[in-house]
């Protein structure tokens, strides 16, 4: 098969052990993103075979009406918005769904817990400019870091990453409280959290509130403006999840108020972040480049899924598609 492996920043795809399986097929793998259909439709037009990372690139119903060879997507991790299923079906396209391991994830939003309550990055960065102990030079944003223990974590969601991120906060010493479905809150409760009662009760008492949501029609912008004002001054929101989740616009006016006091974001709308965005402009936002997954053990787990689904469909023995009537159309 003619392959495309899309938006591997990093090319590091390449130096995985698992790239290895591929021996015997054409693989092509692009560095850099393109994001207009007809440029996009250019591009992968010779391709049978493309392996998605995770949602860098979508695949509308517009471009893969352009793709007269496609046989086969092959999606790292889950299915999400930015592929049209249903315009894959029409076109005979099969969708192979991947696996991952929340773990890398999980360990992220950790590490931005602790670096944003403990001013890490500014600290570290004034350090090499002769600084000794200044997080900023400009006294509002130069206060003491804040520690985590007997401080409440706030989760919403409850999911595989979110129990591995309350499991780090009890060994932390801190107090848990989970929102979410009654599910979610009912399993946090027999595993010994503590559930909120509503929202309001939510966002009002976490120190810290972290989002473990997957993004669909029902989660989008859940997150509100009246949610983040009643944060307390001095709290931190945490999302490594999806920037939609939270209503345009209302975390960058909330920061401005000065509710919560501080963010640390590893998602962002639009992908890779503009330069010039405002979040980036601002001293109480930590922001990392969408680290979530991209870490060597996860990317091993995330190709070694998706190029086996491609080798399976080539043998004649598809698996893990999540839409077999496309066998209808093609």
């Amino acid at each position: 098969m003619k392959i495309a492996i899309l938006d591997d920043y990093q090319d590091a795809v390449r130096t995985l052990d698992c790239f290895s399986l591929l021996a015997g097929h054409e693989v092509k793998v692009f560095q850099h993103s393109v994001r207009g259909i007809g440029q996009l439709a250019i591009r992968l037009a010779p391709f049978e075979a493309l392996v998605l990372i995770r949602e860098r690139t979508a695949l509308p119903a517009a471009l893969l009406a352009r793709l007269p060879n496609l046989r086969i997507i092959a999606q790292t991790g889950k299915i999400g918005a930015h592929l049209d299923l249903d315009a894959a079906t029409g076109a005979g396209i099969a969708v192979a769904e991947g696996t991952g391991d929340p773990t890398s994830t999980a360990e992220l939003a950790w590490a931005l817990i602790l670096a944003a309550q403990r001013k890490i990055v500014p600290y570290a960065r004034n350090l090499k400019e002769g600084l000794w102990q200044v997080a900023s030079t400009a006294p509002q944003f130069n206060g003491l870091g804040t520690g985590l223990k007997g401080r409440m974590l706030g989760i919403w969601g409850y999911g595989r990453i979110g129990r591995l991120v309350a499991a780090y906060a009890r060994a932390f010493g801190m107090t848990v409280l989970v929102w979410g479905s009654q599910a979610s809150r009912s399993a946090a409760q027999a595993d010994g959290f503590q559930a909120a009662s509503s929202q309001h009760e939510f966002f009002e008492q976490a120190d810290i509130v972290t989002l473990h949501l997957r993004l669909t029609a029902a989660t989008a912008a859940i997150v509100g403006a009246a949610d983040l004002a009643r944060m307390k001054p001095d709290a931190l929101l945490v999302n490594t999840s999806r920037a939609e989740l939270i209503a345009d616009g209302a975390l960058e006016a909330a920061l401005t108020a000065g509710r919560p006091g501080a963010a640390a974001l590893d998602v962002f709308r639009g992908e890779p972040l503009a330069a010039d965005s405002a979040l980036l402009k601002m001293p109480m936002v930590l922001a990392t480049p969408h680290l979530g997954y991209v870490e060597r053990d996860s990317y091993e787990t995330y190709f070694r899924s998706a190029f086996d689904n491609l080798l399976r469909f080539a043998r004649g023995e598809p698996a893990n598609i999540v839409n077999p009537d496309y066998l209808q159309n093609g």
